[in-house]
């Protein structure tokens, strides 16, 4: 009988006893699925990020400038405001060969309704207020980087009656809505892209093609 006693007491510690290292291997199992999955998010993560990069890096590789130019920048409030409204409105603008870029068709007519305000406009050789003044110092800056590229063909450009202070004579190129127009065709065999920006006290015209 003590016997039978011992036996039960031994199988009773033995199952106790192995109650508490499934238990563990468990707790284990799950610490180490959890520790995985991490990994293999963090892995997931580094992977993306990489494939991201290495994507903006081949877009900025194909990419290859072709001509710059930039104009002093002054003038009042309104006139910067128009300024920076118009290369706002033309940066990214893409022309595919074969395609003419139209200043007036990009823009439209500079009206309050779009934010443009009144400003120094130059007509014929007086200097009065009209909405959207500052618009022909955008369009000169970007004759000039269409200048910069032979294959660049320019198809309607207009010169001021009076010199501007911002280019040197005969670089200038005048835009008023349904009069004057400044247009260029792309002749270089690839898409190109406009960038236009008013910072750092410059107007500031790239093209580059991809």
């Amino acid at each position: 009988m003590l016997m039978n006693k011992y036996i039960k007491i031994l199988l009773i510690i033995v199952v106790v006893a192995f109650i508490i290292i499934a238990f563990y291997l468990y707790k284990s199992n799950i610490n180490n699925t959890s520790k995985t999955t991490s990994q293999n998010e963090i892995m997931n993560s580094i992977e993306n990020t990489n494939i991201v990069s290495s994507n903006e890096l081949v877009e900025a590789v194909q990419e290859t400038e072709l001509s710059s130019f930039s104009t002093s920048l002054a003038g009042d409030e309104n006139r910067l405001e128009n300024i920076r409204l118009s290369c706002s409105t033309i940066n990214g603008t893409t022309l595919k060969n074969g395609e003419t870029f139209s200043f007036n068709d990009i823009i439209g007519e500079p009206t309050a309704d779009k934010g443009y305000k009144e400003a120094d406009v130059l007509i014929e050789t007086k200097l009065t207020k009209g909405f959207g003044g500052g618009n022909c110092q955008v369009s000169t800056t970007l004759y000039n980087a269409c200048l910069a590229v032979p294959e660049i063909e320019i198809v309607e450009r207009h010169p001021h009656k009076k010199t501007v202070a911002y280019v040197e004579e005969g670089k200038d190129a005048s835009v008023s809505y349904g009069v004057l127009d400044l247009k260029f065709k792309n002749n270089t065999g690839s898409t190109i892209t406009i960038y236009m920006d008013s910072e750092n006290n410059a107007v500031t015209a790239r093209i580059v093609k991809s």
